[in-house]
């Protein structure tokens, strides 16, 4: 049923948009299902006022109250900020705004209810994108998705409803935002991280209590998986304290109503901003840092950054912050914390600009934990190679090994360019992280030739502090008459690119060092 739901507004929504840049309607689409959310909420709310106020039976009972005094009562604002309901004026709600869909100032009315629902709600306050009133919409097409978005109901009432409501608008929410992911191709990838990924940085992780932080998170899908994790678990939502950092303003935006509509408590700093330069949680200290930075990034460098505090292990290059993001996130760690980083494949074996340097002096330090191989095709922006950090301040367990995962044969396809972790292959990761680490009831660990290999750190060392998993775990016996021609050649394929890959670093090494006796090329 909710797939059903999700994709029939997905396939009107975007019909709607016309020629409309995928990039610039998510706003639109997103903030208009928010506000239709929040006014089913308040009004679900008012609904069950109304109901208790009217019996005898009920704390609520009100004693000889006329209609006025009733409409004053259901106007109070304490009962609705005492169940987590936002505040809507009236000429803010839903059906006022529906009632007006056909107007031709349709947009500079959206665009005021927003206004009054930000002026109402501090929390709220520079989240909502007002840009109604100036969108390149078709003539009438903003009306329409008005209609459309009237369609999906949230108003149900009761405990388990309401849960089911922010359910359903979670689940369409993030729907959307995945579909608006890959219609935007590259840059959808900066606000959002497949589902799977996060996962998987989740199960192995396990949030479950204390502050979770992610210094670039996107539209907050890091936290929502988080939210998933703990519930499956029998945990509070409340046992968390949400702590996130994202410089662009407008995806800032998206990570706090996807987390308000949600429930979830948060603190995503007093405005947007880049985490390097101006850091909003300076002085936090995490028990879980959970982050997808951007890959490679080569313009991140200023000049305030020379000697900060958070290069414990060597200054990273100014032409990648690959190296500055694991650094920063160690920082930002409490001495029993743990972080999981979603990297390029490079960072596991390059040697370039004092990467090398870093890498070996974190891993002499033990601040590795588990590495972890990822197959391709998983992110809608890039084509290059991920892998997974996990990262410890002290180790408790296992000092001075580092455990080494080969998952690039575990992806499945969903579509003919996009590939994901299945629930069985994420718990399968899961458990062997939780078996190595020796928790209870997780059982015994045990090495396994071409998937998990436990290695010690003078291994890691005679391999020049390489991370790659491929280099560790060995490879599976492979019966030349079993699988198919197209299994052996995507083996093949995924050879011929490590090995391709590391014939361009020793090329590049090679031309570097003869440059430095005169050569010139």
């Amino acid at each position: 049923m909710i797939e059903d739901i999700k994709k029939t507004l997905w396939a009107t929504a975007d019909k709607l948009r016309a020629n409309m840049d995928a990039a610039e309607y998510k706003h639109i689409v997103l903030g208009l299902i928010f506000v239709k959310y929040i006014s089913d909420t308040f009004q679900t709310r008012r609904d069950e006022l109304t109901t208790r106020f009217a019996d005898p039976a009920d704390d609520y009972f009100l004693h000889d109250v006329d209609a006025e005094m009733l409409a004053d009562e259901l106007e109070d604002r304490d009962y609705y900020k005492e169940v987590n309901v936002f505040w809507v004026p009236e000429a803010a709600r839903w059906e006022t705004l529906r009632s007006q869909a056909k107007q031709a100032d349709i947009g500079k009315r959206i665009d005021d209810a927003l206004s009054l629902i930000e002026a109402e709600n501090p929390k709220l306050k520079g989240i909502l994108d007002k840009r109604y009133a100036r969108v390149q919409l078709p003539d009438g097409k903003l009306g329409e998705l008005v209609d459309l978005v009237s369609t999906i109901g949230f108003g149900e009432s009761g405990d388990t409803a309401k849960n089911h409501a922010r359910d359903l608008l979670g689940q369409v929410y993030e729907y959307f935002l995945g579909q608006f992911a890959s219609a935007e191709g590259k840059r959808g990838g900066q606000f959002y991280t497949p589902a799977s990924i996060v996962k998987t940085l989740v199960a192995v992780l396990a949030p479950h209590h204390g502050k979770v932080y992610d210094p670039c998170c996107g539209s907050g899908g890091m936290f929502v998986q988080s939210e998933r994790f703990i519930e499956a678990h029998g945990g509070k939502i409340g046992d968390v304290s949400i702590y996130g950092q994202e410089a662009n303003p407008t995806t800032w935006r998206l990570a706090a109503m996807n987390l308000a509509i949600r429930g979830i408590d948060f603190n995503l700093g007093k405005e947007p901003a880049d985490t390097f330069v101006r850091d909003q949680h300076a002085d936090l200290r995490a028990d879980f840092v959970l982050a997808n930075p951007p890959f490679n990034i080569s313009d991140w460098w200023h000049g305030s950054l020379e000697g900060d505090p958070r290069w414990v292990y060597g200054t990273p290059p100014q032409g990648n912050a690959n190296y500055a993001w694991l650094q920063h996130m160690l920082y930002h760690l409490k001495s029993t914390g743990r972080a999981g980083i979603v990297l390029a494949n490079g960072s596991m074996s390059s040697s370039q600009n004092s990467e090398g340097d870093i890498r070996r002096a974190m891993v002499e330090a033990d601040k590795i934990e588990v590495m972890i191989a990822l197959p391709g095709q998983l992110f809608f922006n890039t084509q290059i190679p991920a892998c997974l950090w996990f990262l410890v301040k002290e180790k408790r367990v296992r000092n001075g090994e580092v455990l080494f995962i080969d998952a690039r044969k575990l992806g499945s396809m969903i579509s003919r360019v996009q590939c994901e972790f299945t629930e069985e292959v994420i718990d399968k990761i899961a458990a062997t992280v939780a078996a190595w680490r020796g928790e209870l009831d997780a059982g015994e660990y045990q090495d396994v030739v071409g998937f998990c290999r436990s290695v010690a750190l003078a291994e890691i060392a005679e391999h020049g502090h390489v991370l790659t998993p491929g280099r560790y775990v060995g490879a599976e016996a492979v019966d030349d008459d079993d699988g198919t021609f197209g299994d052996k050649m995507q083996r093949l394929t995924e050879m011929l690119g490590e090995q391709m890959a590391h014939g361009m670093e020793l090329d590049l090494l090679i031309r570097r060092q003869l440059g430095g006796l005169g050569y010139d090329f």
